[in-house]
């Protein structure tokens, strides 16, 4: 089978902070930006962690006041920061192109063809597509508002609750050959306090089977990396699409090179028809 697009990865806020110095991991902006290439989506989390951080350095505390109002002001400040790393570290052959999307986007069939065609000619370009959920300008009960009105519709409507849905909706767009999701652990576990509990594989003879297998390990995850993050339960069901398109989804930890992951070198789950 021929893939157009061969990878869509994302990463999310946590795994590009270094929780312990309250700082950005550097590291791992570097090793993901140096495997971008084309034919490569990267969908990233990041900007409204990385605003907080760079906010707190600048002046010496946090923002104060309402949450919708600080989330707005910490990702208009930490988008910037986001994307002039990826450029720092991306083979300077390549161009850098930002889409900033919102629910809407992926609602609305014109709408959801102009992105997809964007993102197709990226390959031919020689440029990388970084994508983020629009959090400066998209307003919460707003959002919210315009998806109660889509459900009263009876339509089947994209949140994008998190940069995990985002990533699968482009994974839909697009067909990849794989989805990549990096995260702060290895994999999904059947017990996260126990390690050596990872599951490896997800698999089927068909993709019916490797659905139901899917939500069979759904019921040993709960909870999220951070606040607002709706964890690895969900992560599962926004990928049951995508592999039902043929397309492999990996969930693997950021601190590995995205060489050494597709190359079967590390810890990791592994998620499609055999």
């Amino acid at each position: 089978m021929k893939f157009d697009i061969e990878l869509v990865g994302k990463i999310g806020s946590m795994a590009l902070i270094n929780q312990e110095d309250n700082d950005i991991n550097y590291n791992v902006i570097a090793h993901i930006s140096r495997a971008l290439k084309p034919g490569y989506v990267w969908v990233t989390s990041g900007a409204t962690e990385i605003g907080r951080i760079d906010y707190i350095q600048r002046n010496g505390h946090e923002l104060v006041g309402a949450d919708s109002d600080i989330k707005t002001d910490y990702a208009a400040q930490g988008q910037l920061i986001l994307l002039q790393l990826y450029r720092r570290f991306l083979d300077h052959n390549y161009s850098l192109r930002q889409f900033l999307v919102e629910h809407q986007h992926f609602n609305d069939n014109e709408k959801r063809e102009h992105l997809k065609k964007a993102l197709l000619r990226c390959k031919d370009q020689k440029a990388i597509p970084i994508i983020n959920y629009n959090d400066p300008v998209s307003y919460e009960e707003n959002r919210k508002l315009e998806i109660q009105n889509l459900k009263e519709k009876g339509a089947k409507v994209v949140e994008c609750i998190d940069n995990d849905e985002t990533a699968s909706q482009i994974a839909m767009l697009l067909k990849p050959k794989i989805l990549l999701l990096l995260t702060s652990v290895d994999g999904i576990y059947e017990d996260i306090k126990t390690k050596t509990s990872l599951v490896k594989e997800i698999s089927g003879k068909d993709v019916d089977e490797v659905i139901e297998n899917i939500e069979r390990f759904q019921e040993f995850c709960d909870g999220a990396s951070r606040r607002g993050a709706a964890g690895a339960r969900a992560k599962l069901e926004y990928i049951k699409e995508p592999v039902r398109n043929g397309t492999k989804v990996i969930i693997a930890n950021s601190k590995y090179k995205i060489a050494d992951i597709l190359a079967d070198k590390v810890p990791m789950t592994v998620i499609g028809q055999r």
